[in-house]
């Protein structure tokens, strides 16, 4: 039962990272990877906050293997942040490889804190 739940927060996080990576790289149209970095952002700050709702005892296990491995799994990227980051570096466009490597980590830390601070205000 439980690999069924991952698979279907896989089936909405899929869909859902490939939507909003075309909607933002349309409408920011540059050569900077910005719908990666947005949905890797809110895909930290949504697991921050459930993680935070499980440490309180806010969300379930059956929760957390919905919404976090399977949602945010399939939300977030990690491979194709690398290959964005690599082919910036290879077309010359290092100091944009290198902005991205570090926004990318100090914004998505970040959202993870911010989430688990707001969880344990709201259920802390």
């Amino acid at each position: 039962m439980n690999w069924l739940l991952v698979v279907v927060g896989g089936m909405v996080g899929a869909p859902l990272r490939y939507l909003t990576d075309r909607a933002v790289q349309k409408r920011y149209d540059t050569v900077f990877p910005w719908g990666t970095f947005t949905v890797n952002v809110v895909g930290s700050l949504m697991l921050g906050l459930l993680s935070g709702a499980a440490v309180a005892g806010a969300a379930s296990s059956h929760v957390q293997l919905l919404l976090g491995t399977g949602l945010c799994g399939a939300l977030t990227t990690y491979s194709t942040f690398s290959y964005e980051t690599l082919r910036l570096a290879e077309e010359g466009a290092k100091f944009l490889a290198a902005a991205n490597v570090v926004a990318s980590v100090v914004a998505a830390l970040g959202a993870a804190f911010a989430g688990a601070a707001l969880a344990e205000a709201l259920w802390g």
